[in-house]
């Protein structure tokens, strides 16, 4: 188990207790769950020896899960904080805020809706305790609807896995365990939550899977469909885009755009040959206008000189966004150095 820390890296308030643990649980429309879930929290980690919190944040629910919360919180405010978000800002947006609220020196996110089963907490914690920074859940007997939820998440799995170069067989299982170290400077966008592993092993983590399992809903409606698969798919685009181009953006847009100016190149050689190569070789020459050359070398010349012109703006933005905040664009390790720094040879003393 993790041990308790004192450190000024501890995500415990100042001159309180250290935290070990905690739990995060975005919700939105889970009244029925959300009491029995608080009791299979504490149960599982009551006899644990470290101090852990709960935090729920209600993501709008409109069914009475926010009073339930707060009976909650009242019965056992040693361990449970509540946030309540204005709007309904969507799943990652919650988990941010309760990322933010966290004190723990370890962050373990999962769903609201009990169908993570909280009895697997401990096991990711001793899994962690072999030396990762990451272990993410795997519900490779997945308690969902065949073709709706279990197939597309399996091709988005593979997707994400292909990519990202993470082997991972389940990125959309919310109950991880994270050290807090790796998700330090971490902003959460879209449905980007489900992506935190692909970013903590970019960063240099070690990451490892465990097979938790997985509960049939008891309660409520799930809050997911398929439309939820091509968010993914987009998300997965941009990740990769980060993973590539993220800091010479000018490479990506730059180097299409010299293949779109190119292929206009190329229309625009195809134009002349037409016109003047044909009679040469005995053929009846064709005119500019009729083919659909001149067209086709237009727009890929505009496409080329825009992208290019797209790739430098972004080359600004990007050193921008680390200049600006002082963001180092190369992952340090470590650093070894002497105690006591010699002159370099050759250079004379001082005189005393």
């Amino acid at each position: 188990m993790p041990a308790a820390t004192s450190s000024s890296t501890s995500g415990a308030e100042p001159n309180g207790p250290p935290i070990d643990l905690s739990i995060l649980i975005p919700v939105k429309d889970e009244v029925e769950n959300v009491r029995p879930l608080h009791a299979e929290i504490t149960g599982a980690l009551g006899q644990l020896p470290l101090r852990f919190e709960v935090i729920f944040v209600d993501d709008g629910s409109t069914d009475g899960t926010a009073s339930q919360l707060r009976e909650i919180q009242e019965t056992d405010p040693d361990h449970v904080r509540i946030a309540f978000l204005r709007t309904n800002c969507g799943q990652t947006a919650a988990l941010s805020a309760a990322m933010d609220l966290a004190r723990g020196e370890v962050l373990v996110p999962m769903d609201g809706d009990g169908q993570n089963d909280p009895n697997d907490i401990p096991r990711l914690l001793e899994k962690l305790d072999e030396g990762f920074d990451v272990v993410s859940g795997w519900r490779r007997d997945r308690k969902d609807k065949w073709l709706t939820r279990r197939v597309p998440s399996q091709i988005a799995n593979r997707l994400v896995a292909r990519l990202s170069r993470v082997p991972l067989h389940d990125f959309g299982c919310t109950l991880k365990a994270y050290r807090r170290r790796v998700l330090r400077g971490v902003r959460l966008y879209g449905e980007m939550h489900r992506f935190i592993p692909v970013f903590a092993s970019w960063q240099g983590a070690k990451v490892a899977e465990l097979v938790v399992n997985h509960r049939p809903r008891q309660a409520g409606r799930t809050k997911y469909g398929l439309g939820r698969t091509f968010n993914v798919v987009l998300d997965l685009i941009l990740i990769r885009f980060y993973q590539s181009y993220a800091q010479r953006p000018i490479h990506f847009f730059g180097r299409v755009g010299l293949y779109a100016l190119a292929l206009s190149v190329a229309a625009f050689g195809f134009m002349l040959f037409y016109k003047y190569g044909y009679p040469a070789m005995g053929f009846p020459k064709k005119d500019f206008v009729e083919t659909p050359l001149p067209q086709v070398a237009i727009t890929f010349f505009l496409a080329g000189v825009q992208l290019i012109v797209t790739g430098v703006v972004a080359e600004m933005v990007m050193r921008t966004y680390y200049e600006s905040q002082g963001k180092p664009t190369y992952l340090l390790g470590e650093v070894l150095q002497e105690a006591k720094v010699s002159d370099p040879p050759g250079l004379p003393a001082e005189p005393s």
